[in-house]
Parts: structure tokens; C-alpha cells; sequence
């Protein structure tokens, strides 16, 4: 008679919220919890930019909970950070542990001790302090790359945190004040990303473009990008994610102009395109500072395609300060905006400010992305007839340089670049002829 298999542990399992770093973040801390061997967990990674979801975090625990009622629960990320207490008060909660204790091995061991050990209340809540963190990041390049589409693209985080102290934004309190990696181990990084197969190459951090002020020499974004561009000849394309407007730097001006490789599409920070409401949310940027950039990037880039990120209802936002807003879109040529309803967040200035209802709020964003809709529908249009090369996704998908999608006529293996005719589009991506 043959003998049973021993039944196999459920792998922990990761629910991410919130940005791109975040997922970088899951991938990273799914195998270190799994090299230390926990089991029959899942790792919920929360986001902290708004209220909305702090509560979406919260009702997925339950709902884990209700779903497998044996599994552990541990709670990390930004809204882990800023408000540990509250989770940690959830029955489901099992573990709460900071952002600096998400990526640290030794984290994911003494989590595993703990609880086959059990836990007193106490040991509950493993949260350090965020600001008293100062290295230079370099555990921001280990664990497995965080690719998509077959190691078409891969995003690698060169900075971590933010010095700055936007009124309406928490995540400084969650992610630490400003640090980056060293260039050589982002070199390092890159070039081995690349003998795998990455296509292209995001950097990515939570203020990229203040990258390089902790490190010796106090290098820019741009020596950065022209370092990677110069010794990994082998990489195809180089991507920035979003950056904030007033932080661009010559070099990076410079390599935006000369450089096919890097390509020509930015996202930027933007908020709000009235100048009051930019001082009360102590942006560093007026709104003739944002035209003029833009302006700058085309001449020196005819092809630059910009985004946004793009805040509605911001207190004290009158009719007219969300109509220069509206207008923005227009005066920067923006394509692909980000909005938000402003959100006030405990713990900052601008949940003390004179409050926009927040049906008006929710309105002034529709407005927004109404108007966003028109201008993307603009791009897709002027692209029409033109030829572009595409980076080919799965699912006969493709990228352009300034990352429209495109609809392939023909399917064509992940990582494939190749040059094809636009033909039209359905409103939302390209189609190839």
C-alpha cells in the first residue's frame, strides 16, 4: 500500500496596496518570509496616501480572515508604519511590523520564532523609528527583481523616503527621510538585470529626482542616468517614474535632449495649478514654473510626452483656483493624469485647513479626469499614421517610448522591439496596422 504525502504548508501569500514601490517591496518581503520559514501566511502591505485606503486594508484583513480563519495575518507597509495601534488592535492582526522591519531578514525570523512561539501583547507591534533610519539603501536592490511581462521591464528603486513636507502627504512619516543607493551597486544592479533579459530598465524611488544628495559627492539624477546609459551599452531603454518638476537637474536636461535611449516620458508632480493653493500645500514649485519645464522638455524634446499626478478639492480650493487646475492640463500639454480627491490624512497640516465638502471634492476629481480623458484621447489621435517603435508585452500588447499601449496586429514574443504603424485606436491604447 502507498504511503500517504505528508500534506504540503500553505507558501505565505502577499496582498499589496498603494505604488509601485510597495509592490517592490511584497516581492522582496514574500522571500525573505519565506526563507525563514513561515507558513500559512499572507503579508498584507498596506498604502497610507489616503484614507480610503487605510479602509480598504482594513476590511481585506477581515475578509483574510473570515476566508481561512487558521492563517496568520501580519500587517506591514506605510499605514503599518504611521498607525501601528489601530492595526495591531484588530483580533485578525496576528503581527505588525514598520517599513524598516518589512525588508530586513532578521525581521521575518524573529516574526517566525514569535508566533510558533506565541506572542504576548507587547511583541505585537514591531515598528521602529522610520526618521532615525540614515543608510544609504542598499538592501533597496536585494531580492528578486520586480519584472513584468515575461523580464520585459523591470523596476529598480534607487532612493528610498522624502525630506520634503508637503502639507496634505504622510508618506515622509511612513518611509523616512531621504536616501539613495550608491551608483555602482545601481549599475551593478542594472547590468545584471539586463544579461537576464530586462528590456527596460524604471527607476523608480519615492522622491527620484532627490537622489544622490546623501552620497558622497552629492551626484544628481541626471549623472545617474548618464552613468547607467554609459556602462550598460546592452540596455535597450532606461525609464524614469515620477519625479517632481522643480527637482529636474541640468545633466538630466542634457540627457532628456541627447539621449535615445533614455525615453521621452516623464510623470510628474504637479498637484495643483494655482498658486495659493501650491503655498498651502508647500509644493516648492509656482505654476509658471511647471509651464515652463514642460515648454524647456519639448524644445529640447519634440517627442515628450508628459503625465500627472493631479490633486482636486484641496482646502480652501475655490471654483477658480480648480479651474487653473483644469487649465493646466491644457497650458502643459499633460496626456496621462493621475487625480485624486484630496483625502485629509491625521497628523498633517492640511487636515487642519477650512475643508472643500467632500462630494465637491469628489466632483471637481470627475472633472478632472474628464479632462484627462480628452487630452489622452488627443495623443492617441495625433499618433495615427506615424510610425513607432514598441516594446512587445504578452497578450499582444506592446509600449511605445512615451508608454502608450498599443495593440499589436500580430502577437510578437515579450521583449521583442520592433518598429510598426499606427493605424488608429480605441480610446483607451493604439492599434498597429
Amino acid at each position: 500500500m502507498a504511503l500517504a504525502s505528508p500534506a504540503r504548508a500553505a507558501p505565505v501569500e502577499v496582498v499589496t496596496f498603494g505604488c509601485r514601490l510597495n509592490a517592490l517591496d511584497s516581492a522582496t518581503a514574500k522571500a525573505m518570509a519565506g526563507a525563514a520559514g513561515l507558513e500559512n501566511a499572507v503579508i498584507v502591505n498596506t498604502c497610507a496616501v489616503t484614507a480610503e485606503a487605510v479602509k480598504q486594508a482594513r476590511q481585506t484583513i477581515r475578509r483574510l480572515k473570515r476566508e481561512a480563519p487558521s492563517r496568520r495575518i501580519l500587517v506591514t507597509g506605510c499605514a503599518a508604519q504611521t498607525e501601528p495601534e489601530r492595526f495591531a488592535a484588530m483580533e485578525e492582526v496576528d503581527r505588525v511590523l514598520g517599513n524598516a522591519e518589512k525588508t530586513a531578514p532578521e525581521s521575518w525570523k524573529a516574526t517566525r520564532a514569535a508566533l510558533d512561539f506565541g506572542l504576548g501583547d507587547m511583541a505585537k507591534v514591531v515598528v521602529g523609528d522610520i526618521m532615525a533610519v540614515r543608510e544609504t539603501a542598499p538592501h533597496l536592490l536585494d531580492g528578486p527583481a520586480d519584472t513584468i511581462e515575461g523580464h520585459t521591464r523591470a523596476f529598480v528603486q534607487v532612493q528610498e523616503g522624502c525630506d520634503h513636507r508637503c502639507t496634505f502627504c504622510i508618506i515622509p512619516y511612513g518611509r523616512g527621510n531621504s536616501r539613495s543607493v550608491p551608483m555602482g551597486a545601481v549599475v551593478t544592479r542594472v547590468r545584471e538585470l539586463v544579461v537576464e533579459g530586462a528590456r527596460e530598465i524604471v527607476l523608480t524611488g519615492v522622491d527620484l529626482t532627490s537622489y544622490g544628495a546623501d552620497l558622497p559627492g552629492a551626484p544628481r539624477l541626471g549623472t545617474l542616468v548618464r552613468a547607467l546609459l554609459r556602462h550598460v551599452p546592452d540596455l535597450p531603454r532606461l525609464r524614469l517614474s515620477s519625479i517632481d518638476s522643480v527637482e529636474v537637474d541640468d545633466e538630466l536636461m542634457r540627457a532628456l535632449a541627447e539621449e535615445e535611449r533614455l525615453m521621452p516620458h516623464l510623470h510628474l508632480s504637479l498637484q495643483a495649478g494655482d498658486d495659493l493653493i501650491l503655498k498651502r500645500m508647500k509644493r516648492r514649485h509656482a505654476r509658471a514654473d511647471a509651464i515652463a519645464l514642460c515648454a524647456a522638455l519639448r524644445r529640447a524634446r519634440p517627442d515628450m510626452v508628459f503625465g500627472a499626478d493631479l490633486i482636486a478639492g484641496f482646502p480652501t480650493e475655490t471654483e477658480t483656483a480648480f479651474r487653473a487646475s483644469l487649465d493646466l492640463v491644457d497650458a502643459c500639454g499633460l496626456t496621462h493624469l493621475h487625480v485624486f480627491p484630496f483625502s485629509p490624512r491625521p497628523g498633517t497640516p492640511a487636515a487642519r485647513m477650512p475643508q472643500v465638502p467632500p462630494a465637491l471634492a469628489r466632483e471637481r476629481a470627475r472633472r478632472l479626469r474628464e479632462k484627462g480623458a480628452h487630452a489622452l484621447l488627443r495623443h492617441l489621435a495625433g499618433e495615427i499614421g506615424g510610425r513607432r517603435e514598441v516594446l512587445a508585452e504578452r497578450g499582444g500588447l506592446a509600449r511605445t517610448k512615451s508608454f502608450t499601449p498599443v495593440r499589436l496586429a500580430t502577437p510578437l514574443a515579450p521583449g521583442t522591439l520592433t518598429h510598426i504603424r499606427i493605424a488608429g485606436h480605441d480610446g483607451v491604447r493604439l492599434i498597429a496596422a
